[in-house]
């Protein structure tokens, strides 16, 4: 049996930081990186990949609503189109950090009131998956309720 430890990393922005992310990257066999809208910025995103990669620790997507002020917790009413290609939008730009560093992308999990909402609505949760597999079909969707 193997358990799979997972955390949210990377969930700072510019100077400041949120958590100890290296030491929980001694902890952890999993992460997910804030992609930019909730949390996180290139930088951030590029150093947890890094420091994921050096320990070999799986690197996922943390995607999110556009709500820095609300940490993502929002619920925020958009449009099922434009959700998932903002979904698309933040798996690319985690992808391509991923790529530079020489490393992979395993999950996704969906932040705050974004991954509430669409674990509630089957109707929401449709098009983000379908985004997701497009994107790439051999992404893991991490969920938890």
């Amino acid at each position: 049996m193997k358990i799979d430890l997972n955390a949210d990393l990377g969930e700072g922005y510019g100077p400041w930081s949120m958590g100890d992310d290296d030491a929980l990257l001694g902890l952890v066999s999993s992460a997910n990186i804030a992609c930019g809208f909730h949390a996180g910025d290139p930088l951030i995103m590029q150093r947890t990949v890094e420091s994921a990669k050096a320990r070999g620790v799986d690197v996922g997507a943390h995607v999110g609503f556009p709500d820095r002020q609300g940490f993502g917790r929002r619920v925020m009413q958009i449009d099922a189109t434009e959700l998932a290609a903002m979904v698309t939008y933040q798996l690319g730009a985690l992808a391509g950090i991923v790529r530079a560093a020489g490393y992979r992308m395993t999950h996704l999990s969906f932040h705050g009131a974004l991954g509430n909402m669409a674990a509630a609505n089957a109707g929401l949760a449709e098009p983000l998956v379908r985004a997701v597999a497009a994107f790439n079909r051999e992404l893991l969707i991490v969920s938890s309720t």
